[in-house]
């Protein structure tokens, strides 16, 4: 029986505006599969970017190092590489260059086969105003939440 993992960037959806989702495979070494089945990771902090060879990265994707590994564990912060088709790869490397979004992970999580898989989103910066506006949407919905709780 596997546990599925969903491991959240909170600070994706306030701080961006999401155009486009994809999920991607992970490369992953030795170890890290276990930390992240253990939910060890962190991806709050992290950003893709494209290398010159066209390759998708995982860059500041955090994953601890497992426990009860020996000395050819993982390091906790490392470059991850992300599998995609080449015609998702080149629709993002275009959007990214053109008109100057960023690629950022949503959510990092394992599927039913126990892959790790990571949910990526082209996205657009907030301003400031914009998140102002997403804290009143959130303060109201969950007034009214608490009212129809009480009836």
């Amino acid at each position: 029986m596997l546990k599925l993992v969903n491991i959240l960037n909170k600070r994706a959806r306030f701080d961006y505006e999401i155009l486009e989702t994809y999920t991607a495979g992970i490369v992953l070494s030795g170890t890290e599969i276990k930390s992240i089945r253990l939910g060890k990771a962190n991806i709050t902090e992290s950003f893709c970017e494209f290398n010159e060879s066209m390759e998708l990265f995982a860059i500041n994707t955090y994953i601890e190092e497992y426990a009860f590994g020996n000395q050819f564990n993982h390091k906790a912060r490392s470059e991850r590489k992300l599998l995609l088709n080449k015609r998702e790869l080149k629709s993002l490397h275009k959007n990214v260059q053109t008109k100057g979004l960023t690629i950022i992970p949503l959510k990092l999580h394992t599927n039913e086969k126990g892959l790790a898989k990571l949910d990526i989103g082209l996205c657009r910066g907030k301003k400031t105003y914009d998140k102002r506006e997403s804290l009143k949407e959130q303060d109201t919905k969950r007034d009214l939440d608490r009212i129809k709780k009480s009836f």
